[in-house]
């Protein structure tokens, strides 16, 4: 498009949100212009569309403090209208930057292959669209923008990310307090649900177990037949736990045990436990060796978000942007 009609157009956009933008409230009653972007433009449609996904967890998480949920609401319809603005930042780059433009069958290739994951067929993906009156074209379109969203991400945020040793380490030594942990005990554990409050049988049953594993049965095998918990199947391995971890009876109980040691069977209103104690360790500060893998995920996350807010300001600025009602 020649300069002097990108102006026009820029020109006749503002004139459309200015005048017309006060009489928009929603999305679902008038769609109107929120902002644009060079010659994109982002509607109240699609920042409510995109919000919608956080609204419906926003809505069941603070149904009882109106005023909390609408002050979350507006952030996320915020958070929603700036990722876009930066999807247009990143789209307008690409179409204007001298990238190379990706063939069809480039696009032909992730409509196949959401087909398979998200779809399983041709036939199921044409009736959803058709149910969300999206036809194929604007389908193929919003994939392409997508993947060159994340292609260009990529290329200009992720791949140049190196964290040194050095920057670990400082990182270590600076926050000794995430890296602390409380006593612990690994352990095992055999869930017997009850019946009812005023069920036996189940402790009962308890008793049986724990005699066969003090008799050489192995707590292993025997979880893995008989645990209801949702670690039966691995044995009842909870891993190395902390003691706030675990409701006050059992945690009572599983720090008592020394190393190697089985509980008594555990009787709750709810259910019957039987623990088994593998190790324990007193509270101490995880060594680096043990956290160094998290802290270089934290730094590049760190680096990435630094790098992402830089390369987005950098086009903000060689870019025509505009506000309405925001």
């Amino acid at each position: 498009m020649r300069e002097d009609s990108m102006k026009f157009f820029r020109f006749i956009l503002m004139l459309v949100a200015v005048f017309c933008a006060p009489f928009f409230s929603r999305a679902d009653t008038v769609d109107g212009i929120w902002a644009v972007v060079a010659d994109k433009v982002i509607t109240f449609a699609q920042v409510d569309e995109e919000t919608r996904p956080a609204e419906a967890t926003l809505r069941a998480q603070y149904a009882a403090q109106p005023d909390v949920l609408q002050e979350k609401y507006q952030a996320a319809m915020h958070d929603s209208l700036e990722m876009l603005v930066e999807r247009a930042l990143i789209l307008h780059n690409y179409e204007s930057g001298g990238y190379n433009k990706l063939p069809d069958s480039v696009v032909d290739g992730l409509v196949d292959d959401n087909i398979r994951t998200r779809f399983g067929d041709r036939v199921t993906m044409i009736k959803t669209l058709q149910a969300q009156g999206i036809t194929l074209e604007q389908y193929r379109k919003e994939l392409l923008d997508r993947y060159i969203e994340g292609g260009l991400r990529g290329l200009n945020v992720q791949k140049s990310i190196i964290i040194s040793p050095y920057k670990v380490e400082t990182y270590y030594n600076a926050h000794p307090d995430d890296f602390k942990v409380d006593d612990q005990v690994k352990l095992r554990m055999i869930v017997l649900n009850k019946t009812s409050p005023d069920d036996t049988n189940t402790l009962a049953l308890a008793r049986e177990i724990a005699s066969k594993i003090k008799d050489g049965s192995s707590f292993t095998e025997m979880a893995g037949v008989y645990s209801q918990g949702s670690q039966q199947h691995q044995g009842g391995d909870w891993g190395w736990v902390e003691r706030s971890v675990l409701r006050k009876e059992l945690g009572d109980v599983a720090f008592s045990l020394n190393k190697g040691q089985i509980s008594a069977p555990i009787d709750t209103p709810d259910s019957v436990y039987v623990m088994f104690v593998e190790d324990k360790t007193g509270a101490h500060t995880k060594p680096l060796a043990d956290v160094r893998d998290d802290i270089e995920k934290t730094l590049k996350i760190q680096e990435q978000a630094r790098l992402s807010k830089e390369w987005i300001d950098g086009l903000k600025k060689k870019t025509y942007i505009r506000y309405f009602n925001s």
